[in-house]
C-alpha cells in the first residue's frame, strides 16, 4: 500500500506494543488508549503520519472509569498527529445496541484533561482524558 511507503515496521507483539505506547505518547495521546493483544506488526510513516496495527483477532475492552466498551479490529490503521488522531478505522465504542465506528479521537489542551471521540455519524462523545490511562 501507499501509505505505508517509508514507513518504520515493527513486528511481534513486544515490539510493536512498545511502537504503539511510545508513539501515543510522543504525540500527547493517552497511554491506555489502544489496548493491543497478540500484536503481528505496527508502522508509522513519520512524514505523513499513517500509522497501522495489525493483530491477530479482535479485542474488546472495558474502561471501567467510564463504563465504554471499546472493540478494536484485527487492522486499525488512521493519521497521528499532536494530542489527535484522525481518519481512524477499525475501532468502535458501544452506543447502546449499535456500534458507531470512531473516525477521529482528540485530546484537549491542559488543564481541561478532557479526551473527544467524534464518529462519522457526526456524534461526539466526550471523557476524563484519564479514563485512558495505561492500565485502565
Amino acid at each position: 500500500m501507499a501509505e505505508k511507503e517509508g514507513g518504520i515496521v515493527k513486528k511481534g507483539h513486544e515490539e510493536g506494543t512498545k511502537m504503539a505506547v511510545a508513539l501515543l505518547e510522543e504525540f500527547g495521546l493517552p497511554l491506555g488508549l489502544l489496548p493491543l493483544a497478540d500484536v503481528i506488526e505496527v508502522g508509522f510513516v513519520r512524514s505523513t503520519g499513517y500509522m497501522w496495527i495489525l493483530q491477530q483477532k479482535k479485542v474488546e475492552h472495558n474502561f471501567k472509569m467510564i463504563s465504554k466498551l471499546v472493540s478494536y479490529d484485527t487492522n486499525i490503521h488512521g493519521y497521528v498527529e499532536k494530542k489527535r488522531i484522525k481518519k481512524l478505522k477499525g475501532v468502535k465504542a458501544k452506543e447502546l445496541m449499535l456500534w458507531p465506528p470512531v473516525s477521529e479521537i482528540i485530546v484537549d489542551d491542559q488543564p481541561t484533561g478532557k479526551i473527544h471521540f467524534k464518529s462519522l455519524a457526526g456524534i461526539t462523545k466526550t471523557f476524563p482524558v484519564e479514563a485512558f490511562g495505561s492500565g485502565q
